[in-house]
């Protein structure tokens, strides 16, 4: 007979190095299959937590902004591409749930949000972009070195967002993450009508939803950098000539084409889109 103590500590152990769990696994405490599934979840999160806890453990604690404060940052980072990609009805809905889901890691929060995220994988990695934030040991030197994750309808950024974040950049990592909540999220999940064609709440092709998240980030840039379609097209000759995000995940020279036909039209945003969408079958 399997020594279960045994089990879970090898079961922990390659959670915690991997952020894999084998869901085939079959030595977990309890009567019946539901019940071992809830006690591998409980078990594997309260290893993960006292991890956390541990590698943190003699660091300062560092302050955490207010609620209120993140959400309204939250607001006015997402509003104007939600301006320009949805209905004018549908956008109270759509700025309501944004401004719920967007999560910033912090010391008040690690703990629940490491519990909550849907998945055990997720959790991991967001334990590990908590701990290399902190300048704290990752529970694996393979950890995925991000600053931001969306999972469904939840965008998950750290405190080194507020701090790092330059106002001359064309980086945004919130509204990259956001952008990705539109192929991810139904539209009955938020009570919008669906459609034969409309499932989630943008149609994005699979294989372009990189390009059209960093297309987000680069063009709500943009509009804050300059107020004309000229300045806009001089800011974006500067982002061309530099340092450009992505090269793994997507073509780059696809993306400054995009943009480029965005900052000389009356509504980037649905440019991009347009751009991103699935092809006519």
């Amino acid at each position: 007979m399997r020594n279960t103590s045994t089990f879970v500590n090898t079961e922990i152990q390659t959670y915690l190095e991997t952020g894999y769990r084998d869901p085939n696994s079959r030595g977990w405490p309890g009567s019946n299959f539901l019940e071992q599934e809830i006690n591998a979840e409980r078990i594997l999160r309260d290893a993960l937590v006292d991890a956390v806890q541990q590698r943190l453990f003699g660091l300062p604690r560092l302050p955490s902004p207010t609620i209120g404060d993140l959400v309204s940052l939250a607001r006015a980072k997402v509003m104007p591409m939600v301006n320009g990609l949805f209905a004018e009805n549908e956008r109270p809905t759509v700025m309501t749930a944004l401004s719920k889901s967007v999560v910033f890691l912090t010391p008040d929060n690690i703990e629940p949000v490491l519990r909550a995220a849907t998945w055990l994988s997720t959790s991991w990695n967001l334990a590990n972009m908590y701990l290399l934030e902190r300048q704290a040991k990752p529970l694996s030197p393979d950890a995925p070195q991000i600053v931001g994750l969306s999972e469904e309808t939840t965008c998950y950024l750290g405190l080194d967002y507020l701090r790092n974040w330059r106002d001359d950049g064309f980086d945004d990592y919130l509204v990259h993450e956001a952008a990705h909540i539109f192929h991810n999220c139904k539209r009955t999940t938020l009570g919008l009508t669906e459609t034969r064609s409309r499932e989630f709440l943008l149609n994005i092709d699979f294989s372009k939803r990189e390009l059209f998240a960093y297309a987000c980030e680069a063009f709500s840039r943009l509009l804050v950098l300059a107020d004309s379609p000229k300045g806009r097209r001089a800011a974006l000759s500067k982002h061309a000539s530099g340092s450009l995000p992505g090269k793994d995940v997507m073509n780059q020279q696809e993306y400054l084409d995009i943009l480029a036909q965005a900052v000389n039209a009356k509504n980037g945003w649905k440019r991009i889109l347009q751009a991103c969408a699935p092809k006519p079958s």
